[in-house]
């Protein structure tokens, strides 16, 4: 059985920091493309960035460009969401998934497991 833990959220000011993690267990994690998604109050999930299963190539959408890194440990089955200079649009549920492609992909239907979500709040 796959799950998904993400842990790290919390409210924190603008222009603060945080850094989500989440813990898989899957058999097959050296070899799953993950993904970060987050969604707003009253607004629909969105892509926020992507790491291939190798750790070598990373993707974000431009709205994060520069702010969030995505990383892996492949050892630990870790994927982790650096999330610098924060602003009060990033408030959100995070969700950490795991796709079935083995390509880097930013479609939310490519990916067949999903964490809980942990909350971001960032007050202005």
């Amino acid at each position: 059985q796959v799950q998904l833990v993400e842990s790290g959220g919390g409210l924190v000011q603008a222009g603060g920091s945080l850094r989500l993690s989440c813990a898989a267990s899957m058999r097959t994690f050296r070899s799953v493309v993950m993904g970060w998604f987050r969604q707003a109050p009253g607004k629909e999930r969105e892509f926020v960035a992507g790491i291939h299963w190798s750790g070598g190539s990373t993707y974000a959408t431009d709205s994060v460009q520069g702010r969030f890194t995505i990383s892996r440990d492949n050892a630990k089955k870790m994927v982790y969401l650096q999330i610098n200079i924060l602003k009060p649009e990033d408030t959100a549920v995070y969700y950490c998934a795991a796709s079935r492609q083995d390509y880097s992909t930013a479609n939310a239907n490519d990916y067949v497991y999903w964490g809980q979500g942990t909350q971001v709040t960032v007050s202005s």
